[in-house]
């Protein structure tokens, strides 16, 4: 028996987990590692993409490997997160698409962005950027973040989700609460920024208010955010932020997932552990962990470990597993549609055209508007 005469829970502890790999084809090792976590979701990275088939291949067999559908997960932003460049060619970034002014070229974005995300069966969509193009941020983030007026950001992202649900693909805002003011690289370290919460909800949060219910997701960042909560807790570990900002005063209602778990900043917070289990109790429905097999192993026995000890803790993991399973029962037929029509080479070479002929088009200030009205 566990504690508190509380019987071992059997759910899956999969369904709380977002998890990416190495390598471009399914080894024995990452099949079992699939078989036996049963995750929610699988990411692919540029390392894990080579070609058309080989990526339609790759996601293929992470679907045989477990039996509910997958978010099958890439981040395509376009520009210097470009994921697929291998593939299809370069795509252009948010900015150089915001500076058209043009709101139909916002939606095509995202249309032509999830066309290609669509081909290779990619179910969802870790964009478009909610950050703020603050002077601080801007070193890091570039091309990646459109304004600095939240107005702006929020009807850009509102097309741009717009233009992936066209070519049915979900889109997730990022990076919760925002990292406008930081100047590092969270990847690397762990910024504390110094800014109100009157000042970050009027500012840096509106995005997300604004764009509550077009967000089947939304990212949570690591960065500390003490003037706002007074404390040093990465807000992906913060129930202040994931439950008391997110949920109940913006009312959030689809699916809170983690920047990677993995990253410089997050591991300096402490160890997988500590953290992965702190990330559920503060409101996280997903965990996403992008490299090591390790470390998906370390997170779910953590976790796994605290829903026995834990009644409260087992609660609200059921809670995020349940509204999981809502979401993956309302967007069954996105999620169906990956499984899967294999990438002719006619159907890439049209794809490859399309934002090519995209690109071309934002670069050089020649779209021809009237055809895609």
């Amino acid at each position: 028996m566990a504690p508190n005469n509380m019987p071992p829970k059997r759910e899956n502890l999969g369904d709380n987990f977002v998890i990416g790999f190495e390598g471009q084809v399914m080894t024995p090792a990452i099949g079992k590692l699939l078989a036996r976590i049963q995750p929610a979701g699988v990411i692919l990275f540029r390392r894990n993409i080579e070609s058309a088939e080989q990526t339609w291949e790759l996601l293929r067999e992470c679907q045989r490997h477990v039996a509910a559908p997958l978010f099958t997960c890439v981040d395509m932003e376009g520009g210097t997160v470009d994921r697929l460049r291998d593939v299809f060619g370069p795509s252009p970034s948010a900015a150089s698409v915001f500076e058209t002014a043009d709101r139909n070229l916002f939606r095509l974005h995202g249309k032509v962005i999830g066309a290609a995300c669509r081909a290779l069966g990619f179910s969802v969509n870790f964009a478009p950027t909610l950050d703020l193009a603050l002077p601080p941020s801007l070193p890091v983030l570039q091309s990646r973040v459109v304004s600095a007026n939240p107005r702006h950001v929020a009807s850009y992202a509102r097309a741009f989700l717009h233009g992936l649900a066209d070519s049915r693909v979900l889109g997730c805002g990022k990076h919760f609460p925002g990292l406008g003011e930081v100047p590092l690289d969270t990847h690397k370290d762990l910024p504390v920024v110094e800014k109100t919460m009157r000042r970050l909800l009027a500012e840096d949060v509106e995005p997300y208010r604004t764009l509550r219910k077009d967000l089947p997701f939304v990212m949570v960042c690591h960065a500390i955010y003490s003037a706002a909560t007074h404390d040093q807790v990465p807000a992906s570990l913060s129930k202040k932020w994931m439950t008391e900002v997110l949920r109940k005063k913006l009312g959030y209602t689809g699916l809170a997932i983690t920047d990677d778990m993995e990253m410089g900043a997050l591991q300096k917070a402490g160890p997988m552990e500590h953290a992965a289990v702190q990330a559920v109790r503060a409101g996280a429905d997903l965990l996403l962990i992008c490299h090591s097999e390790e470390q998906v192993s370390r997170a779910c026995e953590a976790v796994a470990n605290e829903r026995n000890r834990d009644r409260r803790f087992a609660e609200r993991l059921r809670e995020s597993g349940a509204r999981v399973a809502r979401h993956k029962k309302k967007f069954a037929k996105i999620l169906a549609a990956t499984s899967f029509t294999r990438p002719t080479a006619a159907k890439v070479e049209k794809q490859s055209r399309a934002l090519w002929e995209f690109g071309e088009s934002i670069r050089l200030g020649t779209f021809a508007r009237e055809e895609h009205r």
